[in-house]
């Protein structure tokens, strides 16, 4: 029996996604933890005590899995069961190029040279699975909860876009280990740092997170597209959100902090070998944990701002800027050569 030579990919598949999904889990608990350390109350204590309180997300995905699977009969049921899993699936499926380690690990799925290309698409593909969650529900809450997901989506995807083209001019590449690699002397985050604001306002707003969590604001939409959602689908779509909080912080930590990279006065103290590999998965983890802890700070620390402002924001400020970076960018490698 003969197998693929590209059999190495099909054995991390597996475990990647178990393993961003449990990380998922594990959030629910840390963000609530650290919301609660920064606004000075309790946070999660009651189950498992000894642990922090983190039986409180077991239990929380246990009531989940045992609620009644309900689908509104006033909505159109395919399309309501099938939204929540294009929602998560494409989250996942962005993980497919992302680099772990360094090239000689292995710990990569697929090395793409259309990889920033692939994140951008599966990004954008989850618009769908939510302009579904609002249409299917047959609710005028869901409804105007997907319509602004959508035009939320759209308009700080063409500035994510954008933001990431002077990384691919300066690395000469769309593959995530050539962008990694080209910065072993300086990390994109200098010559980048504009770039850099305007992709992680997009993260923001591509993944809902507060303060720009405006397609389900509460106080406005109930809940904007999930709002009949329940059970396990709804815990898909709530998984979907941290997938991608974790996909972004990794971009992040990938496009303009270096990777797996130290920092170039410490590339010398990294070993070879295994250890090297380890190292570099190390430090990867620890800058991509950074950013998710940045991110939960957002939450505790900003507002929710209108819905006009967050669209006035994108296309007055960051569309300029991104163009003028861009410009910029090339302008700088013509002179430079």
């Amino acid at each position: 029996m003969e197998f693929p030579p590209n059999i190495w990919s099909y054995v991390l598949i597996l475990p990647i996604a178990v393993g961003m999904l449990v990380t998922a889990l594990i959030l629910v608990w840390w963000e609530r933890r650290l919301l609660g350390w920064w606004q000075d109350r309790k946070g999660p204590n009651r189950v498992w005590p000894w642990a922090g309180g983190f039986g409180q997300a077991i239990a929380d995905a246990v009531k989940l899995l045992a609620k009644d699977d309900w689908v509104p009969p006033f909505g159109d049921r395919l399309f309501f069961v099938l939204a929540p899993a294009i929602v998560a699936g494409s989250m996942l499926m962005a993980y497919v190029v992302v680099p772990w380690a360094p090239r000689e690990s292995g710990l990569i799925i697929t090395d793409s040279n259309i990889a920033v290309l692939w994140f951008l698409a599966m990004s954008s593909l989850a618009v769908y699975g939510v302009l579904l969650a609002g249409f299917a529900s047959n609710n005028k809450y869901a409804l105007l909860g997907g319509l602004r997901a959508a035009a939320q989506m759209v308009t700080y995807e063409v500035f994510m876009a954008l933001s990431l083209m002077g990384v691919v001019i300066l690395a000469g590449s769309f593959s995530l280990l050539d962008i990694v690699e080209d910065q072993a002397e300086l990390w994109n985050i200098g010559p980048q740092f504009v770039g850099f604001v305007i992709f992680l306002l997009a993260g923001l707003a591509e993944t809902h997170r507060l303060p720009f969590d405006l397609p389900e604001a509460e106080h406005e939409l109930t809940g904007g597209f999930h709002t009949e959602y329940s059970g396990m689908k709804f815990g898909l779509i709530m998984a979907a959100e941290y997938l991608g909080l974790i996909i972004t912080s990794a971009m992040i930590v990938l496009l303009f902090f270096g990777g797996w990279l130290l920092p170039p006065a410490l590339q010398s103290l990294v070993p070879t070998g295994l250890a090297s590999a380890l190292v570099g998965l190390g430090v990867f983890a620890a800058k991509i944990i950074v950013f998710i802890n940045f991110f939960i700070l957002l939450r505790a620390a900003i507002p929710r701002p209108r819905y006009d402002q967050l669209m006035s924001l994108g296309w007055k400020i960051l569309l300029p800027l991104s163009l003028v970076n861009v410009l910029g960018t090339g302008a700088w490698m013509l002179w430079t050569g």
